[in-house]
């Protein structure tokens, strides 16, 4: 497969794979000719590779003496088997006046938590799952919208030790049952409503059916979001009311522990859940943001997703690299279709990531290129045999076109700001497409 776009090889250099590339030779007390023999080596000292990985994400926490123990084994393997940690203390590393996380729903709602306010909102909730009876290994689901609270209920369910489990608002009532009844969570988030199109569509009577039949809950709390008057379960702000704001303390728990909850698509059948351990996520996550996205502190990440895709889970891993989350809810096709340009424009956004059907969607409707935009991302040009995606590479307005037909993979574009232009870490002569190994 031809890459979409190729950097120089000044940038190249500078990238957070190079400087990873450069510490792995270090350490490995050789070079590597070139991006094979690096994956060869990744493989081949797989415990080398993920403890140079811990170390480059800066991870907070102990990986213990040993880390891989049979290794030949498959199931069996385990790495960082003393290792203890805690996800959300790796995402929340400062409490600063930063910015964390940027929302828009749709054209209608926007809001802004910088990391000092996050910070806060995952202290007082982490204290009222505690007085509901949450602790290590229980489960909270979330019944949610895209919003900034989502991420803090998340944070402050690994906080505890818990396991977070996330379903889309637009499922339905046996759809959400199906997944969230195998798991029997203790705490269930949802909101008043949502957005979609233009239209706000009430959650609140799919909710009370869903705890009909949900026994397990032993509370419910509704996040304000179109501003409908809670008829479920408690308020967000009841909940937190009697709970102010202070250090909040991270439960260790052991590398396998487990942290998410996830599902196949139930095609065939009840969804089945996968779970997800504690220090995988974080340095599978770590290794895409900062190897392969080469995502820095300051940068704007933004993936068009659901809390009923995994890429949720990937995105929201981006605060460990420092990143400011770019949160959208909603229909993309908003303003035309271009809503989530806009969105690029305004708020400085270096990383776009979206599925092929957005794009699809876009070419299909045929739309005019747009003119004389200023921001990072410059739009699409759609057509109908094909999308091309125009990206500014430098001050000096040089705009590669990225050709994007037949590309069927999902896609993580890198605006320039600081760091110039390109796509998700591939890099010519640096490694094939996709595939098994540690760096792929």
């Amino acid at each position: 497969m031809n890459p979409l776009w190729a950097p120089s090889p000044e940038r190249a250099a500078q990238t957070l794979l190079a400087r990873f590339w450069r510490e792995a030779e270090r350490r490995a007390g050789r070079r590597f000719a070139d991006f094979a023999a690096l994956h060869a080596w990744s493989v081949e000292k797989c415990e080398d590779f993920w403890t140079l990985v811990w170390d480059f994400g800066k991870v907070r926490g102990d990986p213990g003496l040993r880390r891989l123990i049979n290794r030949d084994r498959m199931p069996g393997a385990s790495f960082f088997p003393e290792g203890r940690l805690n996800f959300a203390e790796n995402l929340l590393r400062e409490r600063d006046a930063t910015p964390a996380i940027v929302f828009w729903g749709e054209d209608r709602v926007k809001r802004h938590y910088s990391r000092r306010e996050l910070h806060d909102l995952v202290s007082r909730l982490q204290q009222a799952l505690a007085a509901a009876g949450v602790g290590k290994g229980d489960r909270v689901a979330g019944y949610l919208p895209n919003l900034p609270e989502s991420v803090a209920a998340m944070l402050a369910t690994a906080s505890l030790g818990a396991i977070w489990s996330s379903c889309s608002p637009d499922f339905g009532v046996q759809g959400v049952l199906d997944r969230f009844g195998q798991i029997e969570p203790k705490v269930l988030f949802c909101a008043d409503g949502y957005l979609y199109g233009g239209k706000e569509f009430d959650s609140q009577d799919k909710v009370a059916e869903i705890l009909a039949k949900l026994p397990s809950v032993r509370q419910c709390v509704v996040l304000p979001y179109v501003n409908a008057e809670t008829r479920v379960g408690i308020s967000l702000r009841d909940f937190l009311k009697p709970y102010e704001a202070g250090k909040t303390a991270f439960e260790p728990v052991e590398f396998n522990h487990p942290l998410y909850i996830l599902y196949s698509s139930g095609t065939t059948g009840v969804p089945k859940c996968i779970v997800h351990g504690t220090g995988g996520t974080l340095l599978q996550h770590l290794k895409e943001h900062l190897l392969h996205s080469d995502v820095r502190p300051g940068d704007r990440v933004f993936y068009f997703t659901t809390l009923g895709w995994m890429m949720w889970n990937w995105l929201v891993s981006g605060l460990a690299a420092g990143a400011t989350l770019l949160l959208y809810d909603g229909s993309p096709f908003v303003g035309r279709g271009r809503i989530l340009f806009d969105f690029a424009d305004a708020e400085g956004m270096t990383h776009f990531g979206t599925s092929a059907k957005f794009i699809e969607a876009q070419a299909g409707a045929d739309a005019p290129p747009r003119e004389a935009a200023r921001g990072p991302l410059d739009g699409l040009a759609a057509r109908r045999r094909g999308v091309r995606l125009r990206l500014r590479e430098s001050e000096a307005r040089r705009l590669p076109v990225v050709d994007l037909r037949g590309h069927r993979h999902r896609l993580v574009l890198r605006a320039g700001q600081s760091h110039g232009t390109g796509l998700a870490r591939r890099d010519p002569g640096e490694g094939p497409g996709h595939g098994g190994g540690c760096l792929r």
